[in-house]
C-alpha cells in the first residue's frame, strides 16, 4: 500500500493535469477551509443547485459544490487529510457528473446541426436548400427523364448512349429515375421509335428559328407537356451528351428544384440585357439563377407553368440584335434563367449534379479532371490530347475524342483509350463510350 502522503500527492497529481480542473483544485484546497464560513450551507446549496451551468462555468459550479460540502464538515473535528479526501471525492463525483451533461448537449446540438437528408443525396451543393425543407425522405420521389433530339444522324447516336446507361443506372440503390422520354421534335418519326421511348412534336416554323436549332427545345417541351401522358410529378430535364456514371436522386425539394450552375451563365454582369427581358418590377437581377434548362430537376407543374414564358423569351432575345450577339449559343440558357424567375423559382444549385469536360482553347484549367460523386458526364467539348496525355490547346491532338467527329454517323466501336496522363474523367468517358457502342445492337449500321 502506497504511504498516505504518497497517495494524496498523486491524487493531486491526476487532477492538476486537467486544465479545466486546475481553479476548482485550488478554491477547493483554499477555500473549503478558510472561506466555507462566509456563507451558510444552505446557500450553498441552492447556489449549486440553480446556478446555470455552461463549459465556461463549469470550475466555478464545481467549486460550489465542493464549497457546501467542505463547510458543513468543517463544523465538526475532522481531521485536515480526511476533510481533503472527502472534499476530493465530491470533487471528482461532481466533475464526472457535469461532464456527462456537457457531452450529452454537444452531442445533441451536433445531431441537430447535420443534415442527414442533405448527406444521403452525395452532393454538394453550391446554394443550400432552404432550412425547413432540410427533412428525411419519406417514399421515392420519381421524376421523368426527358430529352429534346432531332432525327440527325449526330443526334440518334448520342440518344442511344444516353439510353443505354439511362437503363445500367436507373434500377441501382439511390436511384430515383422513373420512365424516358426522347422528345423528337422532327415532326415525323423516325427509326429508333423501337428501341427508345419516343413522343414526336412540331418543330418551330419554316425559318422561325433563325439557324438556332436549340430554340426547337422549349417548344418541344410545352407540346410534350400539354399532350403526353407523364406518371411522374418531377421532370428532368437532360441532353443527347449526357451520359449518367452514378445513380441519381431527386435533388429538388419542395418548390425548389435542382439545377446545375454553369460559370459562363452571367446574369450580374449582363444586367442591361437582361432588364429588357425581367423589367426592374420584378426584383434584382440577381433573382435570376446562373443555370440553363439541362440539367434541371423540377415538378411537372412548375415546368407547365415556365415552359411556355420560356419559349417566349429564347424568341424575344433571338430577335434582339443585342442579346443574340452577347448569348450566342447559350442564349437559349438565359432565357430558362429569366422564365423560371419571372415566375420566382428559385434552384438549389448542385456542382455535383454533372461534370464538363473542357479540353479545348477555350477554356483553361481547373476543369473536371475527375468523376467522384457526380451523376452526369457532359461531353460537349472536344478532347485533345498529345500521346505524352498533354493537353493541345486549339490543336487537333495525335489522341482526340470530339462528339463533332461524327456528325454524319456514329463514332465506331472500340475506340482507342487515351494516352498515359488525360485526366480520369477523359477515360471515364471513352470507356463508358466503348462499353454502350459494344452492346447496342446494329450500332455499326447506325439505325
Amino acid at each position: 500500500m502506497l504511504p498516505f502522503a504518497k497517495s494524496t500527492a498523486l491524487i493531486l497529481d491526476f487532477l492538476l493535469d486537467r486544465p479545466p480542473l486546475s481553479i476548482s483544485l485550488l478554491f477547493l484546497f483554499t477555500g473549503g477551509s478558510l472561506r466555507s464560513s462566509q456563507a451558510k450551507p444552505t446557500e450553498k446549496a441552492s447556489a449549486s443547485s440553480s446556478f446555470p451551468i455552461s463549459s465556461d462555468d463549469i470550475p466555478v459550479a464545481l467549486s460550489f459544490s465542493s464549497f457546501g460540502k467542505a463547510s458543513t464538515i468543517g463544523m465538526g473535528k475532522a481531521s485536515p487529510f480526511l476533510l481533503v479526501f472527502v472534499g476530493c471525492g465530491f470533487f471528482i463525483a461532481s466533475y464526472n457528473f457535469l461532464t456527462m451533461v456537457i457531452q450529452n448537449q454537444k452531442s445533441v446540438s451536433t445531431n441537430q446541426l447535420i443534415d442527414h437528408s442533405a448527406l444521403s443525396l452525395l452532393a454538394d451543393p453550391v446554394v443550400a436548400m432552404p432550412n425547413h425543407l432540410k427533412k428525411a425522405r419519406g417514399s421515392k420521389r420519381l421524376f421523368h427523364v426527358a430529352l429534346t433530339a432531332t432525327d440527325a444522324p449526330y443526334s440518334k447516336w448520342q440518344c442511344r448512349i444516353m439510353y443505354y446507361w439511362f437503363k445500367k443506372v436507373k434500377d441501382m440503390e439511390g436511384s430515383e429515375m422513373g420512365g424516358f422520354t426522347r422528345v423528337l421534335h422532327s415532326g415525323n418519326p423516325d427509326n429508333l421509335m423501337d428501341e427508345i421511348p419516343t413522343f414526336v412534336v412540331d418543330p418551330l416554323p419554316a425559318g422561325m428559328d433563325r439557324g438556332y436549332v436549340v430554340l426547337n427545345r422549349p417548344w418541344a417541351f410545352v407540346q410534350w407537356l400539354e399532350k403526353a401522358k407523364i406518371e411522374e410529378d418531377y421532370i428532368l430535364m437532360a441532353e443527347p451528351d449526357h451520359i449518367f456514371v452514378n445513380p441519381l436522386p431527386n435533388l429538388s425539394r419542395g418548390d425548389y428544384p435542382a439545377a446545375f450552375p454553369f460559370f459562363y451563365i452571367k446574369p450580374s454582369e449582363n444586367k442591361i440585357i437582361l432588364r429588357k427581358f425581367y423589367p426592374q418590377d420584378k426584383g434584382p437581377v440577381t433573382n435570376i439563377d446562373p443555370i440553363g434548362n439541362s440539367p434541371v430537376i423540377i415538378k411537372k407543374s412548375q415546368l407547365e407553368s415556365i415552359a411556355p414564358t420560356w419559349m417566349n423569351v429564347s424568341l424575344k432575345m433571338k430577335e434582339d440584335p443585342e442579346a443574340d450577339k452577347v448569348f450566342g449559343w447559350v442564349l437559349e440558357m438565359y432565357a430558362y434563367a429569366v422564365a423560371s424567375a419571372l415566375h420566382g423559382v428559385q434552384h438549389i444549385l448542385h456542382k455535383d449534379f454533372m461534370i464538363q469536360i473542357y479540353c479545348n482553347v477555350w477554356f483553361q484549367p481547373p476543369w473536371d479532371l475527375k468523376v467522384g460523386k457526380s451523376f452526369i458526364i457532359h461531353y460537349t467539348y472536344g478532347c485533345d490530347y498529345s500521346l505524352k496525355g498533354e493537353l493541345t490547346y486549339g490543336k487537333i491532338g495525335e489522341w482526340r475524342f470530339d462528339k463533332r467527329s461524327h456528325i454524319r454517323g456514329p463514332p465506331p466501336r472500340n475506340i482507342s483509350l487515351p494516352p498515359p496522363g488525360v485526366p480520369e474523367s477523359v477515360v471515364r468517358l471513352v470507356k463508358m463510350v466503348n462499353e454502350a457502342t459494344a452492346n447496342i445492337p446494329g450500332w455499326e449500321e447506325g439505325r
